[in-house]
């Protein structure tokens, strides 16, 4: 497979870091999630593709990053101090990570919105998932922070939810994600790869987008399907 650039391989030969900003970037430049969901089917983790109700903000969102999780739960009063925890958990992103946040499915509240945005990516972070409804949707668009969504609603979370914990294992559109587990997202969704299985899943779709490079060349010039198959072996 092509080597990441700047990166050093390991001993085995293997090009793809663990924990290196630059998988992140390999991903994003060379894959795509159809790839990476078929990579992670391939080794027996077929339960790793976010629910389809989990949207992009605008046509550009793509990134892939380590999961920095956050959890919130719906609330019904007012606290002395609303959003302490949910502070701490954004200062907390670190480069190269994306913001999963958890709220149970909730669509009391909009948890995320433009200043978290503009924090998280202060902070170098590639992106957030949000499994519930995110506000100050055109200033996130114009501020170029890729953020996905179960939808959109103008209020706050104030009285309505709380940031509970963060770092915690997490469900978030369905799957459950781990902090330092591996998010890609694009316009066809989004799919979290496990920490360990991070480089053997990489490289496995690298080598399946070569494979269907050939496929779609081939059948630009008028292959027969049958016989491209039977030769690559992807659909």
């Amino acid at each position: 497979m092509e080597s990441l650039s700047g990166a050093r391989p390991d001993e085995s030969g293997d090009s793809i870091p663990r924990w290196d900003i630059e998988a992140c970037r390999f991903a994003e430049q060379h894959l795509y999630t159809a790839v990476v969901s078929d990579s992670l089917d391939q080794l027996g983790a077929r339960h790793q593709a976010m629910r389809e109700y989990l949207r992009p903000l605008h046509a550009n969102c793509k990134f892939a990053g380590w999961a920095r999780t956050i959890s919130c739960s719906d609330v019904y009063h007012f606290t002395s101090d609303p959003y302490s925890v949910e502070i701490e958990a954004v200062d907390s992103l670190l480069p190269g990570e994306v913001a999963v946040v958890g709220t149970q499915k909730s669509l009391r509240n909009a948890p995320w919105g433009e200043l978290l945005s503009t924090a998280a990516r202060a902070r170098q972070a590639r992106g957030a998932v949000v499994d519930g409804l995110v506000r100050d949707v055109k200033k996130i668009e114009e501020l170029g922070f890729p953020v996905f969504a179960a939808g959109i609603k103008p209020v706050d979370s104030m009285g309505r939810g709380l940031v509970t914990a963060y770092n915690v294992p997490v469900e978030c559109g369905d799957v459950i994600v781990h902090p330092g587990d591996f998010v890609f997202a694009d316009y066809d969704g989004v799919v979290v790869i496990p920490s360990a299985m991070v480089k053997e899943v990489l490289a496995l779709a690298a080598e399946k987008v070569r494979r269907e490079d050939n496929s779609r060349r081939e059948l630009f010039e008028g292959a027969y399907l049958r016989d491209v198959f039977r030769k690559y072996g992807v659909l």
